[in-house]
């Protein structure tokens, strides 16, 4: 209705809500009916159009035209006292189905669906799932995590923090660590290429030719990294991934290596070495804190666009492939910007650990 153009101001972002509500897939039917009548008005329809397009009565037009004209978009979504459908269920059922979600389990079973909670409080799937989408609860979805129990947790982590955000001047800091067991899986049949309106595809079972570690050290300051294959990770593996960065790094600068707490970092011909060798300084990451070295992170780069969907008839053919993705990674390489501060993680584990404790 032209009219209603006129008497009503309505700004630009009222007309984008409006609209947002319409195009929106959880919008409720009666609002979007609303935003179209308000929306077909501002744009000089009649009534008697609107009426026949939208299939609703001139008193419900009239209505809808003069409550947007009182109180703007959202008297839209509002129901009046005593109008819409009477809740079924009180607030103490309410809280019942929300307690029994979180403290109990069903007989045999570890978590509850939408259909075994219907069933055991008496209401129907719907309703269980709509009080789950409103309480937020996910019973079928399971997160895992892992709290350090290293009693110097605090020093070590301070110490790599340290390192990522404030590293010493005329040094290179280096986080190094190996991917083991990295299988050559042939698949046992060819896949077949992906097509418009197909994925790519592959067979589930394969056939395995063997393994290789891999060792590898990503540079903080320029993102590149350093690999060697070997066919074990021992100590002696290690030594000799240390020489080869010796020869990767030539000037006499000291050379910071963040490394986990495995036993292999810490033999003592690893530490004999080391006291010949006074430029490599190792810090050790917390104990069940992997996230802690970024060299975890191209790690899953590399499994991502290169290893998982491959195909390997040998060992020597995974060992060409590894290699392949260094040397392209190595072209284009970018540093993974480390951005928490030693505060914020601990604030986020102070509140994950006061979760952890209470009953949830």
């Amino acid at each position: 209705m032209a009219i209603l153009a006129r008497m009503v101001q309505v700004t630009e972002a009222q007309h984008q809500q409006l609209d947002r509500w319409i195009r929106a897939q959880n919008t409720p039917q009666s609002v979007v009916k609303r935003a179209q009548i308000i929306l077909l008005s501002l744009a000089g329809h009649s009534s008697k159009q609107i009426g026949e397009d939208l299939r609703v009565s001139q008193p419900t037009i009239r209505l809808w035209q003069r409550r947007f004209g009182q109180g703007g978009p959202e008297v839209l979504t509002q129901i009046q006292p005593g109008r819409g459908r009477k809740p079924q269920y009180g607030a103490r059922k309410v809280q019942q189905i929300i307690k029994a979600t979180q403290q109990n389990r069903p007989s045999g079973q570890t978590h509850w669906s939408c259909r075994s909670m219907a069933k055991a409080q008496g209401v129907s799937k719907a309703t269980i799932q709509r009080l789950w989408n409103l309480h937020g609860l996910k019973p079928h979805q399971q997160r895992s995590f892992k709290l350090s129990r290293d009693k110097h947790f605090i020093e070590k982590l301070t110490d790599v923090v340290g390192l990522y955000l404030n590293p010493p001047q005329k040094a290179l800091v280096l986080c190094v660590d190996e991917k083991s067991q990295i299988q050559a899986l042939d698949r046992t049949q060819p896949g077949l290429p992906m097509k418009k309106g197909r994925c790519g595809t592959y067979t589930h079972d394969y056939v395995r030719h063997g393994t290789t570690t891999l060792f590898a050290a990503l540079n903080v300051l320029d993102g590149r990294v350093v690999g060697q294959c070997l066919p074990r990770h021992r100590h002696q593996e290690f030594l000799k991934f240390l020489r080869h960065l010796e020869r990767e790094f030539p000037e006499p600068g000291p050379l910071h290596l963040i490394v986990d707490n495995y036993a292999t970092h810490k033999h003592p011909r690893v530490q004999q070495w080391l006291e010949s060798h006074p430029r490599f300084q190792l810090h050790f990451t917390p104990t069940s804190s992997s996230w802690a070295n970024l060299v975890e992170r191209w790690f899953r780069e590399l499994t991502q666009k290169a290893v998982r969907r491959g195909s390997f008839v040998s060992v020597p053919d995974l060992l060409a492939a590894i290699e392949a993705y260094l040397s392209a990674y190595n072209s284009e390489a970018k540093p993974f910007v480390w951005t928490a501060s030693l505060d914020s993680i601990m604030a986020k584990l102070k509140k994950v650990k006061a979760i952890y404790g209470t009953l949830h």
